[in-house]
């Protein structure tokens, strides 16, 4: 069993804090104009196919939404309403992972009584029932679809 935590762990843990230390430094007026850009231009540092997915990702997320305030997670782009992210996306490039992924953390409403759901979605491409399913669960997460 490995000792420790991997050097993409390590890595992410890394962009975390920057992240963090970031946000400290930022003021209260500009700070989600800010956020967003740095998700920008996180989304256009990405390879492709990963770029084109996480932009359609972010067009699907912010319109569904709109609420949910863009910000970076861990180094890759996610979803916050007051200051809690309530979804995410991964690139499977950056995590040297064979797909991408997008989830959901708690804050997202997505409980399901029967006491099982999903909270994280492999994601190889996005077809038109694809984006649909992800607008639906995303506007279900943030209790629009009530």
């Amino acid at each position: 069993m490995p000792q420790g935590f991997s050097e993409q762990e390590r890595a992410a843990m890394k962009e975390r804090a920057a992240e963090l230390k970031k946000e400290a430094g930022r003021g209260r007026g500009g700070r989600a104009a800010a956020d967003e850009l740095d998700v920008l231009a996180k989304i256009a540092e990405m390879e492709q196919p990963d770029r084109a997915m996480a932009e359609r990702v972010h067009a699907i997320v912010t319109g569904a939404a709109p609420e949910l305030a863009p910000r970076l997670w861990y180094g890759q782009p996610a979803y916050a309403r007051k200051g809690k992210v309530v979804c995410f996306f991964r690139s499977g490039r950056v995590d040297r992972e064979r797909y991408s992924s997008f989830g959901f953390t708690t804050e997202a409403g997505l409980d399901d009584p029967g006491g099982l759901w999903p909270t994280a979605y492999a994601v190889t491409e996005l077809t038109p029932e694809g984006e649909e399913a992800l607008a639906a669960l995303v506007r279900r997460a943030v209790g629009a679809d009530d």
